[in-house]
């Protein structure tokens, strides 16, 4: 990813949502060296924040309703939420939830585009998301998997102003001159009941090595695979059912 910290437009946090907070914690502080701060507030649910180091990276959350699925969700930063979450509506995609004050941390919502792909939206207040990308144990890069690309160009690229990088193959998302992601299209390889969804890349060192740990514990959806031209990857499920990719750091595009 190009991009080395939060801007309008761009991902600019990930967060997990799960059923069992303590395994995920477990998993994923052995998986990426994650030092795990759980807010004491009440009403915080225990949402607890991934660092390493100093830098928050990403978010790990309980499930707040039994419809809420496993997984990892991407959220991109925007300067007015309540003015996206028109321009979502405008554009054919569906808001799920919110605008919402976040303390004084931040505004926030979740949408879904017209593809069924959810996302979030955070306007920053005095958290403006990530402090850390491309590093290992951090996001550095995000997918669309979708069913419809050409729908979904037309809606991302009139709600953020994403630029799109032409390529049959592998679109790629930008935004101010940065690629920050790309789109993949669901074909019948992807059973029916897999919904569009965005997928969040996080930089390893060793992406064979964080492969054989996910293979003690969770699900390998993808081998570790040099992509031509790109970089090596791999698509990894933990043993709550979250789907995630990793891929060698210092390989960014």
């Amino acid at each position: 990813m190009k991009l080395d910290a939060p801007v309008p437009g761009g991902p600019c946090w990930t967060e997990l949502g799960t059923t069992d907070m303590a395994a995920a914690q477990r998993f994923y502080t052995r998986l990426f060296g994650w030092r795990a701060e759980t807010d004491p507030r009440q009403e915080e649910g225990g949402y607890t924040v991934a660092h390493l180091e100093d830098a928050a990276v990403a978010a790990l959350a309980p499930l707040y309703q039994p419809s809420q699925p496993v997984t990892w969700n991407v959220s991109f930063a925007v300067t007015d939420a309540d003015a996206t979450v028109r321009a979502v509506t405008e554009a054919g995609g569906t808001v799920l939830f919110g605008p919402v004050d976040v303390f004084d941390v931040g505004r926030f919502a979740v949408a879904s585009d017209p593809t069924g792909a959810v996302f979030q939206l955070w306007q920053a207040g005095t958290f403006p998301g990530a402090g850390l990308f491309n590093a290992p144990g951090s996001l550095g890069w995000v997918e669309l998997y979708t069913r419809d690309p050409e729908q979904a160009v037309a809606f991302y690229t009139r709600v953020f102003g994403w630029t799109v990088g032409p390529s049959e193959r592998y679109p790629r998302w930008g935004v101010g001159g940065a690629d920050f992601g790309g789109m993949v299209t669901m074909d019948d390889k992807f059973p029916p009941e897999v919904p569009a969804h965005w997928l969040p890349y996080f930089a390893v060192a060793d992406v064979d090595a964080t492969t054989a740990v996910v293979q003690e514990f969770g699900d390998v959806l993808m081998l570790p695979t040099s992509v031509p031209d790109g970089p090596r990857v791999a698509v990894l499920r933990d043993p709550q059912g979250a789907v995630f990719g990793v891929y060698r750091a210092g390989e960014e595009d």
